[in-house]
């Protein structure tokens, strides 16, 4: 698709939610969850979802933050990979399995969870789940507007 199906800033009440939205996604970027973890949280689920706009944007900003291109090149195939920590293939497990919650009745896994418990402090764990929530909320509205990738420059929105 090179045309977007609708103007997420072509209606006052889309764009009145957005903002709202961006207000709200904030919180997480502000959070004591690593960046990096935050990027690579953000481009898996976006992988998973379909949604080229959100992994252009987010492979952008985290290569724009010093993210090695490896490391990015192989997040689709984190599993197989030995370039992320521990505490990265938690959280990415995590975006996956809370990404894919309609393909798996048991949701998360315990094994994730305990995972992510291990690694991570109440607040950054507070944090995965809202990044989570949130990315997957960007992902629909980018896919349902069909908003094309490729012409996003790192800070644009921001």
């Amino acid at each position: 698709m090179t045309e977007t199906r609708f103007d997420l800033f072509g209606s006052e009440l889309m764009t009145g939610f957005v903002r709202r939205f961006q207000g709200a996604s904030r919180v997480v970027t502000e959070s004591t969850l690593p960046p990096t973890v935050q990027e690579l949280v953000k481009v898996r689920a976006s992988q998973v979802n379909g949604c080229g706009m959100c992994i252009d944007m987010h492979v952008k900003d985290a290569l724009a933050a010093g993210e090695d291109q490896t490391r990015l090149f192989l997040v689709a195939a984190w599993r197989d990979a030995t370039v992320f920590t521990e505490a990265e293939r938690a959280a990415l497990a995590l975006a996956e399995e809370g990404t894919r919650l309609a393909d798996a009745s048991t949701g998360v896994s315990e094994e994730t969870w305990q995972a992510v418990r291990k690694h991570y402090d109440d607040e950054q764990v507070a944090a995965l789940i809202a990044i989570i929530a949130v990315i997957n909320a960007w992902n629909r509205l980018n896919v349902i507007a069909g908003t094309p990738a490729g012409g996003y420059q790192p800070g644009m929105f921001g």
